[in-house]
């Protein structure tokens, strides 16, 4: 007889997948993905560096699950890791671009040109769409998060605050600046 995954419950799926059955995990993959993948791409703002991000957090949760405290949210505390990830990545992209001023790139590395319109800016829409990302994606990490977190991915005030350790208000607050400044940055439209 096999289980039927879809049925099982997030924390039910942590203990078996902690038991070594692997189609567990796969389904805690299945069911937070593109919620995951949303939130990282809003806060990093590219689509090929949110993928990477994305594998990044299922292998630490999947290393974490232990952990994992069943009576949590699964997704709130996936989250929590991919908000990590994306803190992770947001300080290696400042070193990087410290060090390419502090050693220049040689003429050799501007030969190289990557003249290729990208696929997914052939429309209006999609262009519209990757402006918004981009301009979320530039706001203070601070409100970039609870943006993400409460409006784009739809987590409850009080998950919002666990997952970044703040309090409810804080959230709140933060969501009133991060909305304000999205509002200037794409022109009041």
């Amino acid at each position: 007889m096999s289980l039927d995954w879809t049925t099982l419950t997030d924390g039910e799926l942590a203990t078996l997948s902690i038991a070594g059955r692997e189609a567990a995990f796969a389904e805690i993959m299945r069911r937070h993905r593109q919620s995951i993948f949303r939130m990282v791409r809003a806060c990093v703002g590219e689509a090929d560096e949110a993928l990477d991000l994305l594998q990044e957090t299922f292998v630490a949760a999947h290393q974490a699950l232990p952990r994992y405290d069943g009576d949590r949210s699964m997704r709130a505390w996936l989250s929590t890791i991919a908000i990590n990830k994306c803190r992770d990545w947001g300080r290696k992209r400042t070193v990087r671009r410290f060090l390419a001023f502090a050693a220049p790139i040689g003429p050799e590395a501007e030969a190289i040109a990557d003249d290729q319109v990208a696929i997914d800016d052939a429309t209006g829409d999609r262009q519209e769409l990757d402006r918004v990302t981009r301009a979320i994606a530039g706001l203070p990490t601070a409100l970039k998060e609870s943006l993400v977190l409460r409006t784009i991915e739809g987590l409850s005030q009080a998950e919002t605050a666990a997952v970044l350790s703040i309090s409810e208000k804080a959230v709140e607050t933060r969501l009133y600046r991060a909305r304000s400044k999205l509002l200037e940055r794409l022109g009041g439209r």
